[in-house]
C-alpha cells in the first residue's frame, strides 16, 4: 500500500490517496522514514532481531534437531 502511495503521490497527493485507502498519512511517512534511516527503529524490534539471529544460529548448529526447549535453553546460557 505505502508503494502504491509512493508511486501515485505526485498526480494526486499522499493525503487525498490515504483518504481513501486504510491508512493514515502519519503511517505513510514513518514507513518511509524507516525505510531511509532504519537506525530510527524501535529498540524493542532491534531486541527481536538480535534474537532471531541468535535462534536461527543455535538451530542451525544443532543441524535443525533442536526443538523451542532445547533453544530456549542454549539461549539462557
Amino acid at each position: 500500500m505505502v508503494d502504491f502511495i509512493h508511486n501515485n503521490k505526485d498526480r494526486y497527493g499522499v493525503e487525498a490517496i490515504c483518504r481513501i485507502l486504510p491508512i493514515a498519512p502519519s503511517t505513510y511517512y514513518r514507513t518511509l522514514d524507516l525505510t531511509d534511516n532504519p537506525e530510527h527503529r524501535a529498540k524493542r524490534d532491534l531486541h527481536d532481531e538480535y534474537h532471531a539471529e541468535q535462534i536461527k544460529r543455535i538451530w542451525k548448529e544443532s543441524s535443525g534437531r533442536y526443538g523451542v526447549r532445547k533453544v530456549w535453553q542454549k539461549l539462557k546460557r
